[in-house]
């Protein structure tokens, strides 16, 4: 099911519970795709491309959450995670460390990589592999040990 129709039934459900938290998210999350379908003038995305929304929008509220802890802002703070909740849950399952490692080893080995100046060769194959599956950050941070 693509995840703007399971956005759609989710968003219902949260009506009907009174759920405001999840149908504000729910709704933020809708417009972002709705206007990324517009920019690209598209009728809908692709289930990639929605993942794509769906990460930045993640990356976004885990930006502002980091930046509300600095300042001390716990009201802010507990609403973002709620938010950060809500949107994880349409994101597919994150790789765990061991699966993550074998990947970058896997795509180090096919692009032929040997030193830190082909991280961005190897980043341009990895990232479509794990895309929605790991944050770009712990990406490199692996790649890096391993091009050492």
């Amino acid at each position: 099911m693509a995840i703007i129709e399971l956005l759609n039934q989710d968003m219902k459900q949260a009506m009907k519970d009174k759920d405001k938290v999840k149908l504000g998210v729910i709704r933020m999350v809708k417009a972002s795709i709705q206007n990324e379908a517009i920019k690209l003038k598209k009728d809908a995305l692709s289930e990639e491309e929605e993942l794509t929304v769906l990460a930045r929008e993640l990356k976004q509220r885990k930006d502002s959450l980091h930046e509300f802890k600095e300042a001390g802002r716990e009201d802010l703070v507990s609403k973002l995670e709620e938010e950060i909740k809500v949107i994880q849950a349409y994101m597919p399952e994150q790789l765990s460390d061991e699966e993550l490692e074998q990947i970058v080893v896997q795509t180090i080995e096919e692009v032929q990589a040997e030193s830190k100046k082909d991280m961005g060769k190897v980043m341009s194959a990895l990232m479509p592999k794990v895309k929605g599956k790991a944050e770009g950050a712990r990406v490199n941070q692996f790649v890096q040990k391993h091009l050492q």
